[in-house]
């Protein structure tokens, strides 16, 4: 039998460490029996963000399942490139997981007004109506977490 693919969605490749963080994710997937696939596999010699954004999407293309990290990026709200990611494999009905430290709603984490004097909706979910609605299950805790959980349901 195959291994499914997961897609790693996340800001994770921002982070200093990006490459190693990578390659925990797809040692966790193997571990839980999955394939990893991360953004920044990608042949880094005359890397454009054309080539990059191809890349990205040709791998949620062939991946089985989309895995996303929740959590706030630069902000109160998740990485928009990741929301990104999430709406496009739901396109494909691909489905996603996702995973966050805090699954507090956002009106309990931010108010219910946030800093710029926007009203922050207030439907219980830890991200926006319309990732909540798309991501399958969101599952409290790292992305390790996620795809320990996600081998017990798959």
């Amino acid at each position: 039998m195959q291994k499914k693919k997961v897609y790693i969605s996340g800001p994770d490749v921002f982070a200093p460490n990006a490459r190693q963080l990578g390659d925990s994710f797809k040692i966790a997937c193997r571990d839980c029996g999955f394939e990893g696939l991360y953004p920044l596999d990608i042949d880094q010699a005359d890397i454009t963000s054309e080539i990059i954004f191809a890349e990205n999407l040709n791998k949620i293309r062939t991946a089985d399942i989309v895995v996303a990290n929740l959590n706030p990026f630069r902000g109160e709200c998740i990485d928009d490139g990741t929301a990104y990611e999430i709406g496009f494999a739901h396109a494909l009905k691909k489905p996603v997981y996702g995973y966050a430290n805090d699954l507090r709603s956002l009106r309990e984490r931010i108010g219910k007004y946030d800093g710029s004097g926007y009203e922050v909706e207030d439907f219980g979910y830890p991200v926006n109506l319309m990732i909540a609605e798309t991501v399958s299950y969101v599952v409290e805790g790292d992305f390790t977490d996620c795809v320990r959980w996600l081998r017990t349901v798959m």
